[in-house]
């Protein structure tokens, strides 16, 4: 096996990966093996996690829970469907192809993506996991990235640091669960059963043996949890609260064309509109990607329609209106906790009393600046603050910085409501590639949608061979 553990040399990279979530995962993957241009080297690429091995939202395998796009969204297909690195690849692998041809499961389970993804990154030799980046500065100089991370040393000695040299980066640092502010206190408090939904299977033990549970949030995480419980408290003495900001528990937005607003067409099309509408577009499309598939809101309430079959109703309360105000913990209870609630169509307000919280209140993109304070100077933003990125996913920096800086997972604000989506994550990967290479190593489909999105057509970047020729391993803007 591969030693993952030592960094690769003192050369200068093509391509630096900081973090590997699904979408750096799949840029490794694809990146494995293609020159820079014909008949020139392979990219000389290197990825690093502080984690010591992948895991995807372990907190969240619930068992039976499935993934909301189809096998094909997997790291390489839909861009390279002859890849060694697809899931179909990774069934072959396993002696499983047969069984899964037969199971006719078009929607994998997430335990089983969780597997393959980590598969992928146990193969790769490009990946360096238990490795912690520090710092990202620019040296005009030499015209190339310098990257600070530290890697554990054995025997609990100091933490040995390196830096590595790029001419280019892809940040994948991913998103970090959010806690609303009125229970940010109590989730930070030890010992207090208020949890993010990342971390429920971790908790579940320990919250089912609370006499009373509530779940806020209504995206699918919030329904799986909710379900998941249910089923596991006894009938009639269930005692379960599910509240929601939502004015409903709304099924997501799953109609065919609905699911275009997911193609690079759309992408292409929102990137091109103006910020302003932009930002009115992202809250309006909430259905698309935060609302609960149809399945699981059919489970839940054949779950409950079950309970009542020798009469009676379950002690469970779906509650959708409802904004968390306050929360404290009741003095003299232990570790009681008490929500202040208020429902704003009714403009009415009361008090909520549990043992037990789970936060299914979503994720949000961690800042780079953190990671990129030597460079933050160098970043054009937009009139809100947030950086400005290209159609290829490059952060808009000055002239004088020559590399490139990618981005994955954090242009939701310039690309639209398909930035989290795995759908998108290959043909993201590919057009990274192919502008960093200058070449076309990964030919992209010229149109991905039957619906046209608007009146003037808003065509994918120009690609080498089709109207104008970049520069191999291409820098600047």
């Amino acid at each position: 096996m591969t030693d993952r553990t030592t960094p690769e040399g003192d050369r200068t990279h093509d391509l630096i990966g900081i973090g590997l979530g699904p979408f750096n995962l799949s840029l490794a993957a694809l990146a494995d093996g293609i020159p820079t241009t014909p008949g020139q080297h392979p990219l000389t690429t290197a990825f690093y996690e502080q984690r010591p091995a992948f895991h995807w939202h372990p907190g969240l395998l619930i068992d039976g829970a499935t993934l909301q796009v189809p096998f094909l969204a997997d790291l390489t297909t839909l861009a390279d469907p002859t890849s060694p690195w697809t899931f179909l690849n990774y069934l072959r692998t396993r002696d499983r192809l047969y069984p899964f041809y037969f199971a006719e499961q078009f929607h994998i389970h997430r335990a089983e993506y969780d597997a393959y993804c980590r598969w992928v990154s146990e193969q790769l030799p490009t990946i360096h996991f238990d490795h912690h980046v520090d710092a990202v500065t620019w040296n005009p100089d030499h015209q190339h990235f310098e990257v600070e991370h530290t890697h554990p040393a054995p025997d609990d000695e100091t933490p040995t640091p390196s830096r590595t040299r790029t001419r280019n980066i892809a940040l994948g640092v991913g998103t970090a669960p959010f806690i609303p502010e009125p229970l940010r206190p109590l989730a930070e408090a030890p010992g207090v059963p208020v949890i993010h939904s990342a971390d429920y299977l971790h908790h579940r033990d320990t919250l089912l043996k609370a006499d009373h549970i509530t779940v806020i949030g209504s995206g699918q995480s919030g329904a799986e949890i909710f379900l998941d419980l249910l089923r596991a408290r006894p009938r009639g003495i269930e005692r379960i609260h599910w509240l929601a900001r939502t004015q409903a528990f709304a099924p997501m937005e799953y109609s065919k064309l609905g699911l275009e607003h997911f193609t690079p067409d759309y992408t292409h099309y929102f990137h091109a509109l103006p910020e302003d509408v932009r930002d009115t577009l992202v809250p309006q499309q909430w259905q698309l990607h935060k609302g609960i598939d149809t399945d699981t809101i059919t489970a839940i309430h054949d779950e409950l329609y079950r309970r009542t079959l020798h009469g009676g109703w379950p002690d469970a309360t779906l509650t959708p209106g409802v904004t968390v105000r306050t929360a404290g913990r009741l003095s003299g209870t232990g570790n009681r906790i008490e929500l202040h609630l208020e429902h704003a169509q009714q403009n009415t307000r009361t008090r909520l009393t549990t043992d037990a919280v789970v936060l299914a209140t979503g994720y949000r993109e961690r800042p780079l600046d953190t990671l990129l304070t030597g460079i933050t100077p160098h970043i054009h933003r937009d009139k809100q603050g947030r950086p400005r990125i290209h159609a290829d996913f490059r952060l808009d920096l000055d002239p004088t910085v020559t590399g490139n800086i990618y981005v994955q997972n954090a242009e939701r604000h310039t690309h639209g409501v398909g930035a989290p989506d795995l759908g998108l994550a290959a043909w993201r990967s590919a057009t990274i590639l192919n502008h960093l290479t200058g070449t076309n190593p990964y030919p992209l489909p010229t149109r991905t949608a039957f619906t046209t999105f608007g009146l003037t057509p808003h065509p994918a970047p120009a690609v080498p061979g089709q109207g104008h020729t970049l520069t191999p391993l291409a820098k600047g803007h």
